[in-house]
């Protein structure tokens, strides 16, 4: 039976790139995977044909081949690829496609062979500080101090002791990785004994036993913007863990949290505030002063006959908006306080009120009673 022509196999157009090939490969790939359709004959063979036609296609000089003289390029053991079963070049295939769709699961930290040591990448940290409503109003300069993992200065993150050499290593002749068969595949996976470094060092570094990293704790100043909310997050490039073998550190995230406040609660950039005040200040109306987050004292207005719930808005009295010059506002809640504990006098003076009080003094309550009144008597 004649092959298929390999663009048909991923289904692509000849002139497609090298992204375009990858991506309908993945696809295809995951689609036919023997481990999804075990037992399906006719998808093992879909399988091989498309690693046979993405293998001949990512490669510049194979397909330069392929396209001039088609399927006969590789006959005659003219490299055809997948020759005899799944060879060599299966195995990279394989290897390729289990980095691309994987490889972002293990945080982008990819394991190449050859010999050199893989530098990976350093952790990211988390750092939980909690800031006071004036702080965050006024912002600040905060210096923390972060437990962590520094490159040692002694071995220069190389974890062998400095005037001392290293060897290949055994199990994986420098590779850093070595193969396993199983079943139908072929496994590769990191050398357990160097770590995917391919070399052993002669003796390890005294200061780190070889690790090329050491603990540390390390101070440093965090910028707390004005206006900062609760649970922002802030990222420190490259403040996190220094990476193994040379690799690049990882960042470090402060998470803000802000401590409740004894008067002020916050909605965006808005404060709220619940004042009692006394009945007789309601009703006859009157100021009062309360303290603001900028250190001064902002006057309160009560109008004659404020009503329990009642809110005065405080234009600008809130919080600053982050990175920008708004401002929010805050609202200060009445709430009347019945008096309590009245004198011989204080009762004799709501009394005779009471006796001239109409329906004009207390609209709400006298209008409703006044319906209830009417429902008895139907």
């Amino acid at each position: 039976m004649s092959k298929r022509d390999f663009y048909e196999v991923l289904g692509v157009q000849k002139g497609a790139d090298d992204a375009a090939l990858k991506s309908a490969y993945r696809k295809l790939a995951m689609q036919h995977h023997p481990d999804r359709n075990p037992g399906n004959h006719e998808a093992e063979a879909k399988f091989k044909e498309i690693n046979e036609a993405y293998d001949t296609l990512k490669d510049g000089q194979k397909r330069a081949a392929y396209d001039r003289f088609g399927h006969a390029a590789f006959e005659n053991g003219g490299g055809r690829p997948g020759a005899g079963g799944f060879g060599p070049e299966f195995t990279s295939s394989m290897s390729d496609i289990f980095d691309d769709i994987f490889g972002d699961f293990m945080g982008g930290q990819q394991r190449r062979g050859g010999g050199g040591a893989a530098k990976l990448r350093g952790s990211d940290l988390r750092y939980n500080l909690e800031i006071s409503l004036e702080e965050s109003f006024e912002g600040r300069t905060v210096e923390i101090d972060v437990p962590t993992l520094v490159g040692c200065t002694t071995c220069d993150g190389s974890g062998a002791k400095p005037g001392t050499g290293t060897h290949t290593c055994r199990q994986c002749n420098g590779h850093g990785k070595v193969r396993a068969a199983q079943g139908f595949f072929t496994i590769e996976r990191t050398c357990p004994v160097c770590q995917g470094r391919g070399q052993m060092m002669d003796q390890p570094c005294t200061d780190c036993g070889g690790q090329g990293r050491r603990q540390e704790n390390r101070k440093l100043s965090v910028d707390i913007p004005k206006g900062i909310e609760d649970g922002t997050r802030i990222r420190l490039a490259n403040e996190g863990e220094a990476g193994l073998r040379g690799g690049p550190p990882g960042d470090l995230y402060i998470f803000i949290s802000i401590r409740p406040h004894d008067l002020f609660q916050r909605d965006g950039a808005d404060l709220y505030a619940r004042i009692p005040i006394a009945m007789t200040t309601a009703a006859l109306g009157g100021e009062f002063e309360v303290p603001t987050l900028d250190a001064a004292r902002a006057k309160v207005k009560v109008a004659a006959g404020t009503q329990p719930g009642q809110r005065v808005r405080l234009k600008g009295k809130g919080m600053p908006v982050l990175r920008s010059k708004d401002v929010g506002d805050l609202y200060v809640q009445l709430d009347i306080e019945t008096p309590q504990a009245l004198s011989r006098r204080q009762r004799e003076l709501l009394e005779e009120f009471a006796k001239l009080e109409t329906e004009e003094n207390s609209p709400t309550s006298g209008g409703f009673f006044t319906k209830l009144k009417k429902m008895f008597e139907a």
